[in-house]
């Protein structure tokens, strides 16, 4: 089992009106981790999430996917 770790991300771009932050809640808990995906005034969305490492990495990837 990986270690478990914490993150904070900011996600910028074309996130909001799109279904971005229900599509990234889906994909954090397909991979087991837990915290919360909301969106910001300024157009952003930030996630902070916990879990094991690489189930962090691997949401980090899906992120940078668009």
């Amino acid at each position: 089992m990986g270690r478990v770790a914490q993150t904070r991300l900011r996600i910028t771009g074309k996130v909001q009106g799109v279904f971005y932050r229900k599509s990234a809640q889906k994909r954090a808990q397909e991979l087991g981790l837990s915290g919360y995906v909301q969106n910001e005034n300024d157009g952003s969305v930030t996630a902070l999430m916990q879990g094991r490492e690489e189930a962090i990495e691997a949401f980090y990837r899906w992120c940078q996917s668009g």
